[in-house]
């Protein structure tokens, strides 16, 4: 059996939304508590394929790296940069100990975290009313605890 994707997906949601402050929508728009859309700006995560390493499929101690896309989504271009810099922030700062937020799932330990991508914003100022995206894409790999 390999390591389940779902729980990772639902701590680094969890993670995103509260390491920077803003909504994160797993997929799609994230929905404000009266379920309107959240205000801007927020967050997007995505899942993307993902690989598996070590032992054969049937081994409960296979490493699974999974990959994910966070569009960070505003009105103007500063937004996306400010929110994407706080991303990078949440999934990638350490300290002398280790990773500054950890991602916590059951069952299973973050042995890595890489940022593959980092897209940058869309030039658009937002000033007519456009929509502004950021794009990075980053691999968590994971092993059974």
């Amino acid at each position: 059996m390999t390591i389940p994707r779902l729980p990772l997906t639902r701590a680094l949601l969890a993670a995103l939304a509260e390491g920077t402050g803003r909504p994160c929508g797993l997929g799609v728009l994230p929905r404000a508590v009266d379920g309107e859309p959240a205000a801007f700006p927020y967050l997007i995560l995505d899942s993307l394929p993902g690989e598996f390493s070590g032992p054969s499929f049937a081994d409960w101690h296979a490493d699974a790296a999974w990959t994910y896309q966070v569009t960070s989504v505003g009105e103007r271009a500063d937004q996306v940069q400010w929110l994407a810099d706080r991303v990078r922030t949440v999934l990638f700062d350490r300290t002398a100990s280790g990773w500054r937020t950890e991602v916590e799932v059951p069952g299973m330990r973050v042995i890595d975290r890489e940022l593959i991508v980092d897209a940058g914003g869309d030039p658009v100022d937002g000033s007519q009313g456009d929509i502004v995206s950021y794009v990075q894409r980053f691999t968590i790999t994971v092993t059974p605890a």
